[in-house]
């Protein structure tokens, strides 16, 4: 994958996670204040746990650090999958967020 086709990738996982966050805001009570800066969103609940998504464009990885810890995700050509086979970008995304929030919550 060339850096512009990561770019593309990954820009797309991003506004994905803001859309998310906004349909979750108004589905729910959940409250979750997202916060982007280039290519870094901070997620951040109402207990001021934060979860921090940012692209490692030389990696070409998409990193995720929660309470639980830090995950690094690379696109599989179908999906992007945790570099040490912690399962899917979004299905981890949606249970950390869970996790955080206490409330079940689907990215």
């Amino acid at each position: 994958m060339t850096d512009s086709e990561f770019m593309d990738r990954a820009e797309r996982v991003l506004k994905s996670v803001e859309a998310s966050c906004d349909r979750i805001n108004d589905e729910t009570s959940a409250d979750i204040d997202n916060q982007r800066t280039g290519g870094m969103i901070t997620l951040t609940f109402a207990n001021r746990s934060q979860i921090v998504i940012n692209l490692q464009k030389p990696l070409h990885e998409i990193w995720l650090a929660a309470r639980c810890g830090g995950f690094h995700y690379q696109f599989d050509g179908a999906q992007w999958l945790d570099t040490k086979g912690q399962g899917e970008f979004f299905a981890s995304l949606s249970r950390y967020a869970s996790e955080q929030s206490g409330m079940a919550l689907n990215f």
